[in-house]
């Protein structure tokens, strides 16, 4: 599956709302009022808009948003990314919006982030949703920098070999017929489980994993440290922080498989002493399968360029939201199914799109 970084320069146009353009018309952003909102508010039509620009290696395109590498919008006081790319955005395709920003940093680029965040305090939240385009190192050792990283195709390379086998285990196991629901707690009440029944474990197991991924993505990922406590905000800025500060970066996209196969591994071991050792394993590697769908669709909505009007664009769609405006809400990655229930639904009326 080939992943291109083309443009959708459209894409962000129809997305962000018209509030944006009072936020960026400020004498903050050196931008008037009457340069910037009608330009805004028209949006980027296909007409004007007909194929993609290349860009260089290392710039990805996201959503339509050129971001500018680090230290020309991380200045204490700056308009920040999410800002220059909506400036970028309304600018038009191949133009370049001139203003001048500070040049202090808060963090030190040429040093490990990791153990400069925790000392940003209460400037950390505004400061890491302030998106750059450029990778972020994390570590001073070369060899645990290196197993915090990877390539997208490696977790299908690693993962899906392993889905394959336990699947291939998990039903030629429950076609000895052995395998009994309850029958710890009873034997004259407990339910054979058939092999033909697998198939619809494995589906409940990724069913389930959608849930454990909007509960992790939201209330981990999007946990808001104290700002007096510098190892909540580093974790934070480890699990996901550096995410949403460079997202882009296409090494830090999934979840390499050193650390990931301890948490694969926790999830086993709770399915092992809750249910049945085959019928656990059924759904583990169902949930397993979720996972990887997911790692892979995660890529693909920052670096893929689905047609309009199919699904994958529609989450693409909700994913930039997510990372440009509405961090705080619109926490289903592979699916939006979770947030109707929980509430946390972008509303519907920030993707119409204005005439």
């Amino acid at each position: 599956m080939a992943f291109s970084p083309r443009p959708l320069v459209a894409f962000l146009a129809e997305m962000l709302p018209s509030q944006w353009a009072a936020k960026l018309s400020c004498g903050r952003c050196g931008v008037r009022s009457s340069a910037f909102r009608p330009r805004f508010n028209a949006g980027i039509s296909s007409a004007r808009w007909r194929g993609p620009r290349r860009r260089g290696a290392g710039r990805p395109w996201y959503g339509g948003a050129h971001l500018e590498p680090a230290g020309r919008g991380e200045a204490e006081g700056g308009g920040g990314g999410r800002a220059r790319a909506a400036e970028r955005l309304a600018s038009g395709p191949g133009k370049t919006l001139r203003r001048s920003v500070p040049s202090q940093d808060l963090v030190d680029w040429r040093k490990p982030l990791l153990w400069q965040v925790g000392y940003l305090g209460e400037k950390y939240d505004e400061w890491v949703h302030q998106p750059v385009d450029r990778p972020i190192r994390l570590f001073h050792s070369d060899f645990v920098e290196a197993l915090s990283k990877t390539a997208w195709y490696v977790v299908f390379l690693v993962w899906t070999p392993v889905v394959l086998y336990l699947s291939w285990v998990s039903y030629t196991s429950l076609a000895q017929g052995n395998t009994r629901l309850f029958s710890s707690f009873t034997t004259e009440y407990s339910i054979p489980v058939h092999k033909y029944y697998f198939p619809f474990i494995f589906l409940l197991g990724m069913f389930l994993w959608s849930l454990v991924e909007y509960l992790i993505h939201r209330f981990v990922f999007h946990m808001k440290p104290p700002a007096s406590n510098y190892y909540l905000i580093t974790l934070h800025f480890l699990l996901h922080g550096q995410h949403h500060k460079s997202p882009f970066d296409s090494s830090r996209l999934v979840f390499p498989p050193v650390p990931a196969s301890l948490v694969v591994g926790f999830f086993y071991g709770v399915l092992r002493l809750l249910l049945p050792e085959v019928l656990g394993l059924s759904l583990f590697v169902g949930g397993l399968c979720g996972y990887v769908v997911y790692d892979m669709m995660h890529y693909y909505l920052h670096y893929g360029s689905p047609k309009k009007g199919t699904y994958l664009y529609g989450l693409k769609a909700y994913h930039v939201k997510h990372h440009f405006e509405h961090q705080k809400s619109g926490f289903g990655i592979s699916t939006r199914f979770w947030d109707y229930p929980f509430r946390t639904l972008i509303p519907e009326e920030t993707f119409e799109k204005e005439d």
